[in-house]
């Protein structure tokens, strides 16, 4: 029995551009208790495999998190299969805004301690007791009441490209950074505010509004379905789309245009672009932003040292990086401090323009 992915990358390109499927993208999670997920996981790739789903799925005692790619003529069948599962049946799928028959190229089940990475030794919360969802309509009218303060829930590579209008974006590199940032800034507002809070697809929300409820926050609102829902819905009901840029997504696309304001710029040049790349020297992988005539000029390095070493023979390439670790550079997500037009590092404390009186 198969177990796991035995396929390259590069094998699963040919496999993919043979049979000339379309494929669909899409994401959903789901909180709920999980007695052995081990067991489960497997259970998963079994399946899954056999549909030849591709993706990167998280399982744990709290629940699940999946981002995947599948062969469209076989969502039918794939949902069926969830409907199998007690807590998944009738899950709603956030099906990608652009797709993309690459997205994924591997099938990764991992059992994890948790689905979200928040960093929290907190076990007294119920992460099922969570905030009020709204839909897009009701998000809305809900970001343009003086009482509402609105919370980017993601990290600062991603709403560097795109949030919604008036949106508190923390410069936070992590999820975990958010919260006590948040507990703190509005620990005065705990039932005169509205917490109204969104992220890509709502996972993130759904545990911060279990936990701001829990710190003792009255009026906690997320948007349900997250960015990607809130754009279909906008598309299906004709709705105004308060949405400025891109949205960034974790697979090989890297971002679904929403809107076409560009809000950023090349980390390289300052020229205004949005979209992201890794580094391509191997020992390095930086995720930053990248122009095309930089991207040229620089042969898809973040800077002249990398360049240097990925132009080198490949054995060469892989003497250097022999009993090395990946650079730091590769978490900096974009700050590394040789980008000249990196996002300034600004006083995450001072994010939230609230009145603390």
């Amino acid at each position: 029995m198969q177990l796991y992915n035995k396929l390259s990358a590069k094998e699963r390109t040919e496999l993919i551009e043979k049979a000339n499927k379309d494929r669909l993208t899409l994401s959903f999670y789901q909180y709920a208790k999980i007695g052995n997920p081990q067991e489960f996981r497997d259970q998963l790739f079994v399946a899954w495999n056999q549909l030849d789903v591709l993706g990167r799925i998280y399982v744990a005692n709290e629940g699940i998190n999946a981002q995947l790619s599948l062969p469209a003529d076989r969502f039918n069948e794939f949902k069926t299969h969830l409907d199998t599962i007690s807590f998944l049946k009738g899950i709603r799928l956030n099906i990608a805004i652009e797709q993309d028959n690459m997205s994924f190229l591997k099938l990764k089940v991992k059992v994890r301690r948790k689905i979200v990475a928040d960093g929290l030794i907190d076990h007294t919360f119920d992460v099922t007791n969570k905030g009020i969802h709204v839909g897009a309509n009701a998000f809305n009218e809900l970001i343009e009441d003086e009482n509402t303060v609105l919370v980017d829930m993601r990290n600062h590579y991603e709403s560097e490209i795109g949030h919604f209008k008036n949106a508190v974006t923390p410069d936070v590199d992590t999820f975990r950074e958010s919260l006590d940032i948040i507990e703190e800034d509005l620990k005065n507002h705990k039932e005169d505010k509205k917490l109204v809070m969104y992220c890509t697809g709502g996972i993130r929300c759904e545990k911060a509004s279990a936990y701001f409820k829990h710190k003792g926050f009255k009026n906690v609102y997320q948007l349900e379905g997250g960015i990607i829902e809130y754009t279909r819905q906008v598309n299906d009901k004709g709705l105004e789309n308060k949405f400025i840029g891109k949205n960034f997504v974790f697979d090989d696309r890297r971002a679904e245009k929403i809107s076409d304001a560009v809000i950023a710029q090349c980390h390289q040049c300052g020229n205004p672009f949005d979209v992201h790349t890794n580094c391509a020297n191997d020992a390095c992988h930086l995720l930053f932003i990248q122009c095309h005539a930089c991207k040229g000029e620089m042969s898809n390095c973040c800077s002249t040292n990398c360049k240097d070493i990925h132009a080198l023979p490949y054995e060469e390439q892989k003497a250097l990086r022999k009993g090395q670790g990946n650079s730091n550079d590769i978490f900096k997500k974009g700050r590394a401090d040789h980008l000249p037009f990196k996002k300034d590092l600004r006083n995450i404390f001072e994010t939230l323009k609230v009145d603390k009186k």
